[in-house]
C-alpha cells in the first residue's frame, strides 16, 4: 500500500510512493534484469580496457583505431550503467501503477552498438592486422 510506514522508508520515493505493491515475483524479475544490465555494462568496460591493454602492450606503435574501439566499448558500458537504474525505476513504477511497461530502448542501442563494435574488430583484424 502506498503511504504505509514501510513505503516512507523505501527509496526512491518516486517509485515506492506510487501505486500498490506488485507481486514480488515481478519486482524480483525486474531486479534481476537490472543486475543483468549492470553485468553487461561491466563486460563492455572490461572488454574496452582489455583491448586497449593489448594495444599498449604490443611492440608495434599503438593503433589509434584500436583505442577508438576501446573507447566505444567503454562508452557503451558507461551508457548502459548510467541508464539501467532509470530503466529499473520506470519498470517498477509501471508495475506498481498498473500501466504498460516502458519500451526497451537500451536493447536497440546495445544490439546496434555491439554490431558496430564487431564490425570494427573484424575490420581491424583483416585490414590493419592487429
Amino acid at each position: 500500500m502506498a503511504g504505509s510506514s514501510n513505503e516512507t522508508r523505501r527509496w526512491p520515493k518516486r517509485v515506492y510512493g506510487q501505486g500498490d505493491e506488485p507481486d514480488a515475483r515481478f519486482s524480483l524479475a525486474n531486479e534481476r534484469t537490472f543486475l543483468a544490465w549492470l553485468r553487461t555494462a561491466m563486460a563492455l568496460m572490461a572488454a574496452g580496457v582489455g583491448i586497449e591493454t593489448v594495444n599498449a602492450a604490443t611492440s608495434r606503435p599503438q593503433n589509434p583505431l584500436v583505442t577508438w574501439l576501446a573507447l566505444l566499448l567503454l562508452a557503451g558500458g558507461v551508457l548502459i550503467s548510467a541508464t539501467s537504474f532509470t530503466r529499473w525505476a520506470a519498470t517498477e513504477r509501471a508495475l506498481r501503477t498498473g500501466r504498460p511497461l516502458p519500451a526497451p530502448r537500451m536493447g536497440a542501442v546495445l544490439g546496434y552498438g555491439l554490431a558496430a563494435a564487431g564490425v570494427g574488430i573484424a575490420v581491424l583484424l583483416v585490414v590493419v592486422g592487429i
